[in-house]
């Protein structure tokens, strides 16, 4: 069962796979605003739905700690894009 935790003190959602990390969506956090900066699931793992359930988990948490969202990867810009949630960078 594949499982995501949000790190906030680590700036990053991570997917599990019982206790085995196969996956991470990293941002750095500037001012107010959130830079998602890096996404990768383990290959073995690809196609699942992971990374973008990973973003979706960014977005949740920045909409909580009232946040603005940006992404230099290039896959949660396109994530963001279609859920309308992306500031012009």
């Amino acid at each position: 069962m594949i499982n995501i935790k949000f790190i906030k003190k680590e700036n990053r959602a991570v997917a599990y796979d019982n206790e085995i990390e196969i996956g991470e969506c990293e941002f750095e956090e500037i001012e107010n605003t959130w830079n998602i900066i890096h996404t990768i699931v383990d290959t073995k793992y690809q196609g699942q739905g992971i990374a973008k359930t990973l973003v979706k988990c960014i977005i949740e948490n920045s909409e909580k700690c009232n946040k603005n969202l940006i992404a230099e990867c290039s896959y949660a810009k396109k994530v963001l894009e279609m859920n309308n949630n992306i500031s012009t960078n």
